[in-house]
């Protein structure tokens, strides 16, 4: 709670006092006049920050993006986490949104989500990842299994860890489909997003009609979606647990992006070296 507190306190000061400090320097100095007197002023720091934002390189502003957009999952998560644990109102929500989807606990509904969810199982998204190996292997693109282990293999330990420390009950079991495992988060929702998600990534690198990139995008958040939907309908999760999972999932799939970009950029450096 108070993590919250400071950070909200912190978002509504900062861009007030970044505010009036930028106009106050605008109006002394000119645009131009002030990159310069930052730079005699301070070269290291702003050499970092060309650095940082730079568009010619994945170290640059891509880079600078996944870490701002990581911290910023990383964050919310901690706070979905915290509510959790402190048992506050998102606990009574999340009764409230298993009991309304009662009405779609059709059983030929629950018999296509049930094998919806079967797609992220832990051994469907063994098989899975072991393939995709495989096919990159197979394809020469070595640089992108390490950032498919990464995400796997993270999202997969942080989301075991976080079953057992925080110790969730399961919802009551409304359907056939129950689990052993605490609920909180959603290991299906984590791994559907880290597996599938860099497996789109990795075929949408190398297409290059946007249209076609986008369909790829979009069906592969839509199988995403319908798994994390399927642990509700199912009533084998909670809805914070399944978005509990998903933000685990995407924090990891930023890494595996991360890791491969550098990885491609680093071998298409060497090679242009050689």
């Amino acid at each position: 709670m108070l993590v919250g507190l400071a950070r909200q306190l912190i978002l509504k000061l900062v861009p007030r006092v970044v505010a009036r400090l930028r106009g106050w320097l605008l109006r002394v100095y000119g645009v131009g006049q002030l990159i310069d007197l930052a730079r005699r002023r301070f070269p290291r720091l702003t050499a970092w920050l060309e650095h940082r934002f730079a568009t010619d390189r994945f170290a640059g502003l891509p880079l600078t993006l996944i870490v701002l957009l990581a911290g910023y999952l990383a964050a919310i998560g901690t706070d979905l986490a915290e509510e959790v644990i402190e048992r506050s109102g998102i606990v009574g929500l999340d009764r409230q949104i298993n009991q309304a989807l009662a009405v779609v606990r059709d059983p030929d509904v629950v018999a296509v989500f049930a094998k919806i969810t079967h797609l992220a199982d832990i051994m469907t998204l063994v098989a899975v990842t072991g393939v995709a190996s495989a096919f990159l292997w197979a394809d020469r693109r070595a640089a992108f299994l390490p950032g498919l282990w990464l995400a796997v293999a993270g999202s997969q330990l942080i989301t075991y860890v976080g079953k057992y420390v925080i110790d969730r009950p399961r919802p009551e079991f409304l359907t056939f489909a129950h689990a052993a495992t605490p609920s909180f988060p959603s290991g299906h929702a984590t791994g559907a997003m880290a597996v599938y998600g860099f497996i789109a990534y990795a075929i949408v690198r190398e297409v290059a009609q946007p249209r076609l990139r986008f369909e790829l995008a979009f069906w592969a958040g839509m199988l995403i979606a319908a798994i994390a939907a399927s642990r509700m309908i199912l009533s084998v999760h909670f809805a914070s647990d399944v978005a509990a999972g998903l933000i685990v999932g995407a924090f990891w799939l930023l890494a595996g992006f991360a890791l491969t970009e550098y990885l491609r950029e680093h071998a298409t450096g060497r090679s242009a070296r050689a």
